[in-house]
């Protein structure tokens, strides 16, 4: 009998041999086979997967991992490490987080350093691609003091760490707000004959804007030219952005002009302009936020949602409800934002300051005029009527919006919400007509309101129906 071609591609390893022969299996049991070899060869792992001649994929490489989370963490994390370092593949930051939350990294940093403990007194194969996938693992996990360890055990392997591993260090030092440990390390490069770069700067830049060290920041930005890293429209935009924070609002529109007159790669764009008028409205200057909104259009910047809902917070925050309007009016019909995202976008506003009456009456107005408020407009303003003990006037609100489409883009906790408040306030029929329709969606139940949700359902007979919500999404 003649084999299949699929037969012929089946993959066959004898255990702990690594010269034997490999073909490439089909694609559904090839991870059943690495996980078979990695049991085998639990000492020689990394020699064993290296006599595997296999193109790996992210479906490949997640089912390994799962198989091995079950029972062996160290084994499965070696397997992660080769398989980063092969080249026809590379891990995606989802697979490192991914490889973070099955071996718990977060919650065991240690398991790191035990792994690159077990590598030398195994004398495992290591290279600098090593390091380089464990510090990555240890940049997903925010693991800086971890990282800085194995930055510090490369020389062990006869390995010298390059600007890129230095830079993973650096950056989660800077994140964690430990400047002083980031410097040390930015100096200590120049003494390996290291240079720091474009990467390094903006780590740092941004590290000393994040806790306030604006003098740092300062004196980093004007060197950075020296470096060979000229500051861009980012540096800019990053010590902006720590200035309005932390310093002079009036400093932060300094270098808006330095950065209008330099243009090319120091032009200001939307998140330069946004950060401006934040730091304004923040500080209770939400009218002279305007002048920069004056500015933006002059240079050809348009405002996009975020600029004009920042506008919109500080405008009803320091009572200014016509200006709010004009303001929509006017960016309307600048054509860069629609009344839509700017009247939902304003309803969120008046909701978070405690002015709920004027929000239902914008809201109304809008379903009304044709406007389709937002998910997140619709969500807020059904969830706040619900908190004030209007159930019934948030499944109205609820249904008027169902009617013009708005319902795809609610938060999903909002059926739970309305539906809880009906069954508690004795509404008993449009309780029973959402539970439907959130079963005819799909919609799940969602913590805390499952057991009690579940209870109504069954005391008012609708127990079958209790039973296939509850299951939706398990």
């Amino acid at each position: 009998m003649v084999p299949s071609a699929d037969s012929a591609k089946l993959l066959r390893v004898r255990a702990g041999d690594s010269q034997s022969d490999c073909f490439l299996s089909p694609h559904l049991m090839f991870p059943d086979k690495i996980y078979a070899l990695l049991q085998r060869n639990p000492e020689n792992a990394e020699r064993a997967l290296n006599s595997i001649k296999a193109k790996l994929d992210a479906a490949c490489v997640n089912e390994v991992l799962n198989k091995c989370s079950r029972n062996d963490s160290q084994i499965g994390l070696r397997f992660f490490i080769w398989a980063g370092y092969q080249s026809n593949y590379r891990h995606s930051s989802f697979m490192y987080g991914k490889a973070c939350q099955l071996f718990k990294i977060k919650q065991n940093p240690r398991v790191v350093l035990d792994l690159v403990q077990t590598f030398k007194v195994r004398n495992c194969l290591v290279n600098v691609k090593t390091f380089k996938v464990v510090l990555n693992l240890c940049k997903e996990g925010r693991l800086a003091d971890e990282a800085l360890v194995l930055l510090r055990k490369m020389p062990e392997f006869d390995i010298r760490a390059d600007t890129n591993a230095y830079n993973i260090v650096i950056k989660l030092f800077c994140d964690k707000g430990d400047m002083n440990m980031a410097q040390k390390l930015m100096g200590e490069m120049g003494l390996i004959d290291l240079y720091p770069d474009m990467v390094t700067h903006m780590s740092m830049l941004k590290g000393f804007c994040d806790v306030g060290k604006l003098n740092e920041a300062y004196s980093l930005f004007k060197v950075m030219k020296a470096h060979g890293c000229a500051p861009n429209v980012v540096a800019y935009s990053t010590l902006i952005d720590g200035i309005c924070r932390f310093g002079s609002v009036e400093r932060a529109l300094e270098l808006l002009g330095e950065m209008e007159k330099e243009g090319g790669d120091c032009s200001p764009n939307i998140l330069t302009y946004t950060s401006l008028v934040q730091g304004l409205c923040e500080k209770g200057r939400t009218m002279d936020a305007f002048a920069v909104l004056d500015r933006m259009e002059a240079f050809g910047c348009a405002p996009n949602r975020v600029t004009v809902s920042t506008l919109l917070k500080g405008l009803c925050v320091e009572g200014h409800l016509e200006e709010a309007y004009k303001l929509i009016d006017r960016v309307v019909i600048g054509g860069s934002v629609s009344y839509s995202d700017c009247y939902s976008s304003l309803v969120v506003c008046l909701i978070r300051i405690k002015k709920i009456e004027e929000a239902e009456k914008l809201f109304r107005r809008i379903l009304v005029s044709g406007v389709k408020p937002d998910g997140l407009a619709c969500s807020v303003m059904i969830k706040e009527l619900c908190l004030k003990n209007r159930v019934l006037d948030g499944y109205c609100l609820y249904e008027e919006t169902e009617m013009i489409g708005c319902l795809p883009t609610i938060d999903s906790d909002i059926y739970s919400i309305l539906l809880v408040g009906l069954y508690q306030q004795g509404y008993s029929a449009e309780a029973a007509k959402l539970a439907r329709t959130m079963l005819e969606k799909r919609i799940p139940l969602k913590p805390p309101y499952v057991d009690e949700a579940v209870e109504h359902l069954k005391k008012s007979g609708d127990k079958e129906l209790a039973v296939d919500l509850a299951n939706i999404g398990m």
